[in-house]
């Protein structure tokens, strides 16, 4: 079970770490974002419908980036431009969206709460060749859809992007003092407003994965509580990518675990909190260790 939940967490983690790394960087920018759930959610719902009525991967991606663009977009400027709560704007966005949609599907496709086409084109399984015919790491690294390959090269390029180049320095100056970066010159608010549109295309193309290339259908419940899990992936990773990746694949595991732990005979409202139970346990070890340094760090 522990090898075949490896496997799976290879793709089921994936919007969950996408999320999580637009979060980070949205949040070195000076900003928690909370609607990491609207965001994935418009994002698969743009997906569905452009695969759907297109029968192109491709546009239905590029689809999801830009309504994650597009509902990011409203968010910042209500927290930067208006002085809005970020926390109560967040939270009303991911209503909202929510809301929203499960309005569209009744009105607009005459369905109730899902729409599943049967004829939806649905991301590739690339298969490679020489990786594939390794024993226990082939069958986790080969075989994955596109996105899956893309979010795994994010993480190198976040982090370069972040630490290695003047535009991350300018985004984490912007984001750790305000005043200061626009003493130096350094347009904050554009850059709050730039990382969270990078965030809610990130989230998008989460929302993309999870809908085009995992379950096949667009629901307004499908991303299941996602977003949070993402949420916490980059505080417990406190908004660096690697550390953020690590978490995203360990809450995905979990993720993957609670549904082979269906067919063992455990009951399934039990399982499926594992995942929840896991971040809580997880925040909340962060949260003590990050305490016991604070109080070292006092001077007696």
């Amino acid at each position: 079970m522990l090898y075949n939940s490896l496997v799976a967490a290879a793709t089921i983690s994936t919007p969950i770490l996408l999320a999580a790394l637009g979060g980070a960087i949205n949040r070195q920018g000076g900003i928690v974002n909370i609607g990491l759930e609207g965001k994935m959610l418009a994002g698969a719902f743009a997906a569905v419908v452009v695969s759907w009525q297109t029968g192109s991967v491709v546009l239905a991606v590029l689809a999801a980036m830009l309504a994650g663009a597009l509902v990011a977009l409203p968010f910042s400027l209500l927290v930067t431009r208006l002085g809005a709560n970020e926390i109560i704007v967040g939270f009303g966005l991911n209503i909202v969206v929510a809301g929203l949609l499960g309005y569209l599907l009744p009105v607009v496709f005459d369905v109730f709460g899902t729409l599943a086409p049967a004829d939806l084109a649905r991301l590739p399984r690339i298969t490679i060749p020489v990786v594939d015919g390794i024993p226990i790491i082939g069958r986790v690294l080969s075989g994955r859809d596109p996105v899956t390959y893309l979010a795994w090269l994010t993480i190198p390029l976040t982090a370069w992007f972040l630490y290695r180049t003047r535009w991350g320095l300018r985004l984490r100056a912007s984001g750790a003092d305000r005043e200061a970066a626009e003493a130096a010159g350094i347009r904050a608010l554009r850059w709050r407003d730039a990382s969270s549109v990078v965030a809610g295309i990130f989230a998008g193309l989460a929302g993309a994965q999870l809908a085009i290339g995992v379950v096949a259908l667009f629901s307004t419940t499908m991303t299941g509580g996602r977003g949070f899990i993402a949420l916490a992936a980059f505080y417990f990773g406190a908004a660096r990518p690697w550390p953020t990746a690590a978490a995203a694949f360990l809450f995905g595991f979990f993720d993957a675990a609670q549904v082979r732990l269906q067919g063992f005979g455990v009951p399934v409202q039990l399982v499926q909190t594992l995942p929840y139970v896991v971040v809580v346990i997880v925040l909340t070890a962060v949260a003590i260790a990050r305490h016991r340094q604070e109080m070292e760090a006092v001077p007696a």
